[in-house]
């Protein structure tokens, strides 16, 4: 008998588009010879299956157990493949309800998830493991904060983001300090906690990698070339504001230098199933940017693109993290 397995996606965030695209992906990619696909649409308190093509069919899901009825007969998944960027699928809380109700899932679990997706915490972890990092202040937005005190640490220019997001949602780079106080509050609009960074010049890269059922995966990595002054939402999801050249063109020892801290900080968070890391290359030395625990899997995303260029299918690598979590 197939298992059931639940396409996670929607989320509480700015990302919920994003997560819908990869979600789309994922289920063309699903062996359907071996599973059951159903997507389920989590936003808020509106949990939903959806089924059908032309007319879509829209059921309510039983959280008591992670079920739904279709046609008189309750259907309970086996597995929960998590398609979801930001909350509560990229920041640990849905995966504390899947543990609760022993259901699998494709992602890492709540302690990496939480800490990954809170930069500040996650550049403090890594930093003890003697990973590089930009400058950082962080402001709650609770607290009172002082511009000079800011930039004395961390100079101009400098980013401002929202600790927990992605898909450079209120992300801005001020470059005089009139403009800081205008770019916190636009990232205090994704999260009550805003971290300020300093600029560190130079060239970016991201690599992949994943671990499951006692294999390795180190992607290829893959340079980001922006269009725009830096890698914002319009050059991350606007054709043509951004080249991707994987893999990067770039010497072999500094490949190995970037799949080596790829792997170190994969396992250093404790990451499971597929991850993505950022990193600026600045005079030979890479400094960490953040971790994506749930990378985008739509069909010109970055992983998609690195684990093909590796010789792999998205349909072969899916098999692989749900029969392993099985």
């Amino acid at each position: 008998m197939k298992k059931n397995i639940a396409i996670i996606t929607g989320g509480d965030s700015s990302e919920l588009v994003i997560s819908l695209k990869s979600a789309g992906q994922v289920m063309q990619h699903i062996d359907r010879d071996k599973y059951e696909p159903y997507l389920v649409y989590i936003r808020e308190d509106d949990w939903h299956v959806k089924t059908g093509t032309d007319d879509e069919v829209v059921i309510p899901v039983d959280k008591n157990n992670f079920s739904f009825n279709l046609e008189g007969r309750e259907i309970r998944f086996d597995y929960a493949f998590i398609s979801m960027h930001g909350p509560p699928g990229e920041d640990g809380k849905l995966q504390a309800y899947f543990d609760l109700l022993h259901i699998p899932y494709s992602s890492s679990g709540v302690l990496s998830l939480a800490l990954s997706f809170n930069k500040y915490a996650c550049k403090n972890i890594l930093s003890q493991a003697g990973i590089l990092s930009a400058d950082a202040f962080l402001i709650r937005k609770s607290m009172k904060w002082d511009a000079d005190t800011i930039i004395n640490r961390t100079g101009l220019p400098c980013f401002i983001k929202p600790n927990s997001g992605g898909s450079s949602f209120g992300v801005s780079k001020v470059n005089k300090a009139e403009e800081l106080e205008a770019a916190v509050h636009v990232a205090l609009e994704e999260d009550s906690e805003v971290l300020v960074e300093s600029f560190i010049p130079g060239r970016e890269f991201t690599c992949g990698a994943l671990r499951t059922g006692g294999r390795e995966f180190t992607f290829p990595v893959t340079e980001i070339i922006s269009k725009n002054e830096f890698f914002d939402y319009e050059a991350k999801y606007t054709e043509g504001m951004a080249t991707e050249i994987t893999p990067a063109e770039i010497p072999e020892e500094l490949t190995r230098k970037c799949q080596s801290i790829t792997a170190e900080i994969y396992d250093v968070l404790d990451c499971r199933g597929l991850v993505r890391i950022d990193f600026i290359i600045n005079d030979g030395e890479l400094y960490f940017l953040e971790v994506n625990g749930i990378p985008g899997m739509s069909k010109m995303s970055i992983i998609p693109i690195q684990l093909r260029t590796l010789g792999h299918t998205e349909k072969e690598i899916y098999n692989l993290i749900i029969e392993n979590s099985i």
